[in-house]
């Protein structure tokens, strides 16, 4: 639908897993300030972009279900770029989704930051990567992770980002098909609000890896509560973001694949390899 020849060119949207997640407190705005690490992996959509000369800003195709082209957040990304930069151009958008929408890896962050990349050089903006970021964070707190393309501890909304090197990883991925209310999880009354600040050493040792949002959300939403069991028969489940999406950590692609053909056959799956950095910073380079 978005061949190279009429124009178009691709570009990675990686997915994302939170190794950990901790609350540490609530700021007077009602933000809630977080710890966690990012785990970049080489697998996600695929954002298609196509110049326009006329200055439009349009979505071709479907994007994640329900979601119309005016809150797209690709569409959104093009736009306020456009805005900020006070450039002429225009251009088309489509993406091949693969990520799940409400499983807390990322896909509308990703996708949001890809454009703003993509665009930067493909509009000719050289922008440096943290004024991207800047402008990244008003479409949402993860947005600036993608951007950077680095694997990253993270703090405050989850916008103060320190590049971290996480050792090679494959991960089993499993996809409840339950969209998490992420602004509801944020509101429940038993959520841990108050976890001591932690360091990136404890969490290099091995003593981080629990998230605030999945006892809550078993306690809410059955079908979370069976994906963590079934995992449990492979490794430690653990869940990712606010969202439902599961995974369990592996060494090796050979134990990862073992291990996805021992779960239920109706169990919605896959592997994927964790990423020493975005997909995207590769495809960059290339058109250099």
């Amino acid at each position: 639908m978005f061949p190279e020849a009429e124009g178009w060119s691709a570009w990675p949207a990686p997915a994302k897993l939170n190794l950990f997640l901790q609350i540490t407190g609530r700021r007077p705005d009602g933000y809630h300030t977080l710890q966690t690490v990012f785990r970049l992996l080489d697998w996600g959509d695929t954002v298609y972009l196509r110049m326009r000369g006329d200055g439009g800003i349009r979505r071709l195709g479907e994007s994640a279900e329900g979601v119309v082209e005016a809150d797209d957040l690709m569409v959104k990304a093009a736009k306020s770029l456009k805005k900020e930069s006070n450039i002429a151009q225009g251009v088309d958008i489509g993406v091949k989704k693969r990520i799940p929408s409400g499983g807390g890896f990322g896909g509308g962050s990703s996708d949001a930051a890809t454009v703003l990349v993509a665009l930067n050089r493909l509009w000719g903006l050289d922008w440096p990567t943290d004024s991207i970021a800047r402008l990244g964070l008003s479409l949402g707190a993860d947005v600036p992770v993608f951007v950077h393309g680095q694997n990253a501890w993270a703090e405050g909304v989850g916008d103060v980002i320190t590049p971290i090197d996480l050792p090679p990883a494959w991960y089993v991925l499993a996809f409840p098909g339950v969209h998490a209310p992420t602004a509801g999880l944020f509101q429940a009354e038993d959520l841990t609000r108050d976890s001591a600040p932690a360091t990136i050493a404890n969490f290099l040792s091995g003593s981080l890896s629990g998230n605030a949002f999945e006892p809550v959300l078993r306690k809410r939403e059955n079908a979370v509560d069976s994906v963590l069991n079934a995992l449990s028969a492979i490794g430690t489940p653990r869940l990712t973001g606010s969202g439902s999406g599961c995974f369990v950590e592996f060494a090796t692609r050979d134990e990862a694949m073992d291990a996805l053909q021992r779960l239920p056959a109706q169990l919605d799956a896959r592997v994927a390899e964790g990423a020493a950095r975005s997909p995207l910073l590769d495809a960059l380079e290339r058109r250099s």
